[in-house]
């Protein structure tokens, strides 16, 4: 690291868990994150400023007005313009030490899987089931370790899914049915910091990962209600019949 980068990571340089050694993990680590709107806006701002080196932004919307009360990472004068054309700008914009790489596109299961498996961590900030189990499948079969995050009204959920480590649960392990009912925020609203809670998670569970410390949510389910502040965990286990990892 050059004397610009020890200045501008000094603070989490200080921490014992994180020093020299595991910001340069960070500086040489890559990131796919699938999904530009109120969740993937958090994970990759935090990410980016923490100097994760090379994110990788997968998403084939563009800004609309109504994303703009959570996508923090868009601004008006976005609108119309690629969610991950618009994200890209704004990470230059925080850290123009990294590597962006904009994926405006629709993965299939070959092409997602390929971008999968030459990264170290995927975050899933989409909002759909079909995404959802399609990245699942790909992070299975590559064992890429993965941060799965949801939210919507005024809660939200977080887990880590580790297909690198025996007996750790899949997400299809948590929905097997590929025909369950899933509400979006298009439906039912969303409140904004909700998104940017998990979102910030996500990222910090990104971290840890990356750099090999602390406890992860690995077979747990960090369930948030904001209305009444309460968070719980559920504990998950390996489906042995589970179609995706089973």
């Amino acid at each position: 690291m050059d004397d610009a980068q020890l200045l501008r990571y000094s603070r989490q340089i200080l921490l014992p868990q994180v020093g020299i050694e595991n910001q340069e993990r960070l500086l040489n680590s890559k990131v796919l994150i699938i999904g530009m709107g109120g969740l993937g806006s958090p994970a990759a701002m935090y990410l980016a400023a923490a100097g994760v080196g090379h994110l990788l932004l997968c998403d084939f919307d563009v800004v609309d007005l109504s994303n703009l009360q959570r996508q923090i990472i868009h601004n008006t004068d976005d609108i119309g313009k690629p969610k991950v054309e618009s994200a890209r700008d704004s990470l230059l914009a925080l850290n123009p030490l990294i590597k962006i790489t904009p994926l405006y596109q629709q993965l299939d299961h070959d092409a997602l899987a390929k971008q999968i498996s030459q990264v170290d961590v995927v975050l899933d900030c989409s909002d759909n089931l079909p995404t959802r189990f399609a990245i699942n499948q790909a992070c299975v079969e590559t064992q890429t370790p993965l941060v799965s995050g949801a939210a919507i009204r005024m809660e939200g959920q977080i887990t880590v899914f580790r297909s690198d480590i025996p007996d750790s649960p899949c997400y299809r392990c948590l929905y097997p049915s590929k025909e369950a009912l899933v509400e979006t925020c298009t439906q039912t609203g969303i409140l904004a910091p909700v998104v940017g809670i998990i979102g910030s998670l996500q990222a910090l569970e990104a971290m840890k990962l990356i750099m090999g410390v602390g406890e992860s949510l690995i077979g747990q389910l960090l369930l948030i209600d904001a209305l009444n502040m309460e968070f719980n965990q559920m504990k998950l286990v390996k489906n042995p019949t589970c179609p995706t990892c089973g």
